[in-house]
């Protein structure tokens, strides 16, 4: 017999759901001919399967071990260790400044991604432990592509992920990035279209007509400032398909500086003496709306991202950098000396600039 008590991350889903991921190579049928013959209990009593998991909830498996074994499947959970720039967390939610060159998540190669790495770091922090993981899958609920840094959000219990990955299923929280642009751009705007993908060229054509298999895509964007042949973008995804800034943007004749699969590869050449070898674009804002309930803690919360050392060395090289300040300050309240200490401005400490309104 093997019995296993019911903790907060596996509270709130159905007990055949539960079994499903305890026994995962067990049949359904299997869950409830065990149910009916009462060789899997809920809190010592027969059950259905379709009762709602409570916290401290005792579940029996009256299993022969070899049989347990058998349907248990490789626990086994990836995990990689590295150090990650967490901009927030909790015992549910965990912000993340991902850097350019991170997989958001593990794709066929096998390579180690933001998923593993959060893993990993739940691991060494006591938050979760490898029994936890039987049941329990940490997971992130918005991807940037790899070359593309900035904030990713991670649910650390299941309330946490359900909470977050419904907030951005509904497009309910608010997703800003800064992207330096070839030409000219003086007024705020915002673009439709719409976006067909190539998956075996792993492209996406942008066209202002609806095409067959095609999706509609928004994006607004607000210049931050200008040199005369470049101009700093601060861009909100209204809808979030997959490379839609780089397409979007390249689309309308401002491709983004690096950018090898949509850009202009001349204007790209101006980069090389920064060692710039990849698209300039950076998830720096995330804004949740107003909220209630568990997570009422979140609401209307905002949190920043700093913007990557490369990054920052461009906007200082092209003559960029005031202006780039004062935009944090007038749209943020973040003042330079609070940008320049990094990780304490988002992690809301006070760096005691008497500009700063540190309301972030």
């Amino acid at each position: 017999m093997k019995e296993f008590i019911i903790e907060e991350n596996e509270a709130g889903q159905r007990f055949d759901k539960y079994l499903a991921k305890l026994l995962k190579e067990a049949p359904v049928s299997f869950f409830y001919k065990m149910l009916r013959k009462k060789n899997i209990t809920l809190n010592g009593k027969k059950a259905t399967g379709k009762e709602k998991l409570l916290k401290g909830d005792t579940v029996k498996l009256f299993l022969s071990d070899e049989t347990y074994e058998k349907f248990s499947g490789d626990t086994y959970v990836a995990r990689a260790y590295a150090h990650l720039d967490v901009i927030y967390e909790d015992e549910d939610i965990l912000i993340i400044n991902k850097p350019q060159g991170m997989l958001s998540q593990p794709d066929k190669d096998g390579q180690p991604s933001l998923v593993e790495y959060v893993t990993g770091y739940l691991l060494k922090s006591g938050a979760l432990d490898e029994k936890q993981l039987n049941t329990f899958k940490p997971s992130v609920c918005n991807r940037l592509d790899r070359n593309t840094s900035g904030m990713v959000c991670a649910g650390k219990s299941l309330p946490g992920l359900q909470f977050l990955s419904q907030l951005f299923h509904d497009r309910t929280i608010h997703k800003y990035y800064l992207c330096l642009v070839k030409g000219v751009i003086k007024e705020e705007q915002k673009i439709s279209g719409f976006l067909s993908k190539d998956p075996l060229g792993n492209k996406v054509t942008v066209t202002m007509e609806e095409a067959p298999d095609s999706l509609p895509i928004e994006t607004a964007y607000q210049p931050v400032c200008t040199n005369g042949r470049v101009t700093l973008l601060s861009v909100r995804l209204i809808t979030g398909r997959s490379h839609q800034i780089r397409a979007h943007l390249a689309g309308i004749g401002h491709p983004l500086a690096g950018d090898r699969k949509y850009g202009d590869q001349s204007f790209n050449r101006q980069f090389e003496k920064y060692g710039l070898k990849n698209q300039l674009l950076h998830g720096y804002k995330i804004v949740f709306p107003r909220i209630g309930g568990s997570f009422e803690r979140m609401s209307g919360r905002s949190f920043v991202a700093p913007v990557p050392e490369l990054f920052q060395e461009i906007i200082r090289g092209e003559n960029l950098e005031e202006k780039y300040y004062e935009f944090l300050e007038r749209n943020m309240g973040i003042c330079k000396a609070c940008h320049s200490c990094g990780s304490d401005y988002s992690h809301h400490k006070s760096c005691g600039a008497d500009k700063c309104k540190n309301t972030f």
